[in-house]
């Protein structure tokens, strides 16, 4: 079975939650680190596992930032990191999925799925510090989901006038992945 290691730097999580009832903020984690076994000609053998290092999210928003880092939210001091690992899969279409998995964040682990689309792959350079060392094959992936935080002991509100809150509930996360191939 072909072995894929995610690569930190083309590899991003994006999520996305209602602010104050009225519009959506956005925020990322780069620096993902994951590995993954899939064959396009024979899926049902995927196994996954991700590390997404939670103390650099980012919203563009300093002060935000650092609350979400808080044991209001992620508490990024005893829980540094998210990880879902999964192999369970269903095919949807040609090149979709639907992958079963645990996904666990601040150390809470509930079961999620992730809608994945396989992406293709392409032989592409390979370059380290300025230096091309060789092709490599590589693959994309996008996968999607949407969770209640609550779930996950990410339970910090407000409440705002006539009964609003400040933070929405439930999270949509994207995961962009590029993946290059390790051993066949």
């Amino acid at each position: 079975m072909p072995r894929w290691i995610l690569e930190p730097g083309h590899t991003a999580a994006e999520f996305c939650v209602k602010h104050m009832m009225v519009t959506y903020i956005r925020g990322h984690f780069k620096n993902i680190h994951g590995s993954l076994e899939f064959d396009p000609e024979n899926p049902e053998e995927f196994s996954v596992e991700v590390a997404i290092d939670a103390t650099q999210i980012w919203t563009g928003e300093e002060e935000r930032d650092g609350h979400l880092r808080s044991a209001d939210f992620l508490d990024v001091e005893n829980h540094p990191d998210i990880t879902f690992k999964g192999n369970q899969l269903e095919t949807i279409g040609p090149h979709d999925y639907m992958v079963t998995g645990d996904l666990t964040i601040r150390g809470v682990t509930h079961q999620a799925k992730l809608n994945i689309r396989y992406m293709g792959q392409w032989e592409t350079p390979m370059w380290e510090d300025g230096e091309d060392k060789g092709p490599k094959i590589r693959a994309g992936f996008v996968a999607k989901t949407k969770i209640n935080r609550n779930d996950f002991g990410v339970s910090w509100n407000g409440t705002l006038v006539k009964g609003g809150i400040v933070v929405g509930n439930m999270v949509e996360i994207t995961l962009d992945a590029e993946a290059i191939l390790e051993s066949d």
